[in-house]
C-alpha cells in the first residue's frame, strides 16, 4: 500500500513539474505583442 502511495505521489510531482515548466518557461519578458495585438484607440469624444 505504501509503495502505491509513493508511486502516486511521484506521478503527481511529475505532473506538477510539467505544468510548471510549460507555464513559466520561455521569454523573460513574456510574449512579444505584435501590431495586431495592440488595444484599440478610444473613440473621440
Amino acid at each position: 500500500m505504501g509503495l502505491l502511495l509513493l508511486e502516486a505521489l511521484g506521478a503527481l510531482l511529475v505532473l506538477v513539474l510539467i505544468v510548471w515548466w510549460t507555464m513559466f518557461s520561455g521569454r523573460r519578458g513574456g510574449e512579444r505583442s505584435g501590431p495586431d495585438e495592440d488595444p484599440p484607440a478610444p473613440p473621440p469624444a
